[in-house]
């Protein structure tokens, strides 16, 4: 594959499908009547984490904004290719929940931007990145949108495939569904190799990730990311001893935390000097007391947004960890099997656990982990869950 259909990776019946839409589209933007069906308003992506509805959506984005015309849609270097794949085109507008989910507002807002004519380009599109966290207020304003679309107006929506009832069945509905399948090792490691990582390097990351092609880029340019997971990985192994649960524990909840406050410290910094600039802080003169005052309100509602936002980032550190970890119990369960195994890199410590645990203790095992990452979903406290999970995992 080339031009933009190169970042979706392993998926080439979703990129005939869409290639053939955005052919469509061109024809329509030019006067044609292309064959029904080819091209609708409304795009739902979905598939396992991992499979990149997000970059499907992106690269579909791109074709139709193509404005080559010696080639089919989605060149990759021209104007309208360019600036959308690096975010900046004026009529490509992507919203996903900074916390942990996408509120009415936002959503209305942008509802109301998508009814506008494309300024620049051929199409306004709006990409929903995690159509599954709308609430329900956001949900019926962009199904009031979607039953009533602009004429030149295209909405593309994520979402994973494991929880398809967190998309209202009436937003579905009105959606042609792309399916996307879990990526193959082999076509992960071969984009990696692309983007400039050494074979072998990309051969592990491929092989470790479990079909996530964002979690292999991190695992294989990202030497925290690496040490994270080998961290996890030494725990069911380490668990010899009940004060190991409570330092496992809070290894996991700490380094959890760390990921929140440091994926997004200058960030929040930066938004907070930001609004305080625009309130009239540091100013004087009459207004600047009454500014001061009423930027306290505003102030309290940035740092409401950016405490849901260190939440989420520290729920999905701890996700991955859990999904590290069941995984794990999984090669346990399969380790004589000769099946092929989630770690690899680790068969030596899943034959040793095999050998010591029942198939009982380890389902059991791989049970508790499944229901912490649930526990968390329903908004227990990490370290509660966490110390319930490890308790289960030390006596089997």
């Amino acid at each position: 594959m080339s031009g933009v259909w190169s970042g979706v990776v392993g998926q080439p019946e979703a990129v005939a499908v869409l290639g053939a839409a955005a052919e469509a589209a061109a024809s329509i933007v030019a006067g044609g009547t292309p064959a029904p069906g080819a091209m609708t308003h409304a795009w739902l992506f979905t598939g396992p984490p991992g499979s990149g509805q997000a970059a499907t959506a992106r690269a579909f984005a791109a074709a139709l904004q193509c404005v080559a015309t010696d080639d089919r849609p989605g060149c990759g270097v021209c104007a309208g290719c360019h600036t959308t794949t690096a975010g900046t085109h004026a009529d490509v507008r992507v919203v996903a929940p900074e916390g942990l989910s996408i509120s009415v507002a936002e959503m209305r807002s942008l509802v109301q931007v998508s009814a506008r004519r494309p300024t620049s380009g051929r199409w306004q599109v709006v990409i929903v990145a995690e159509a599954d966290r709308l609430t329900e207020g956001a949900a019926n304003a962009l199904l009031k949108a979607v039953e009533e679309p602009p004429e030149r107006t295209v909405f593309l929506l994520c979402a994973p495939s494991d929880h398809p009832e967190d998309v209202s069945v009436t937003i579905r509905s009105r959606c042609r569904i792309v399916p996307l399948g879990t990526p193959r090792a082999a076509s992960i490691a071969s984009a990696l190799v692309t983007e400039g990582v050494a074979a072998d390097l990309a051969d592990w990351a491929a092989s470790v990730c479990g079909g996530h092609v964002g979690r292999a880029r991190r695992l294989a340019t990202d030497d925290k990311a690496r040490a994270r997971r080998e961290a996890v990985l030494r725990i069911p192994l380490a668990l010899r001893r009940p004060v190991d649960i409570f330092t496992c524990a809070d290894s996991l909840v700490r380094a959890a935390e760390e990921d929140a406050a440091g994926a997004h410290e200058g960030q929040d910094e930066a938004e907070r000097t930001a609004l305080e600039t625009a309130m009239g802080a540091g100013g004087t003169g009459k207004g600047t007391a009454a500014a001061t005052r009423g930027a306290k309100g505003a102030l309290k509602d940035l740092e409401k947004r950016q405490k849901s936002r260190a939440t989420r980032t520290q729920r999905d550190s701890l996700d991955q960890a859990l999904v590290d970890l069941a995984a794990f119990y999984r090669d346990v369960l399969v380790s004589a099997a000769g099946v092929v195994l989630n770690h690899p890199d680790r068969a030596a410590e899943s034959a040793a656990a095999a050998a010591e645990w029942s198939p009982e203790s380890t389902l059991r095992r791989l049970e508790a982990v499944l229901a912490c990452r649930e526990a968390l979903e329903l908004n227990v406290k990490p370290r509660i869950a966490v110390e319930a999970m490890l308790t289960t995992l030390h006596r089997g």
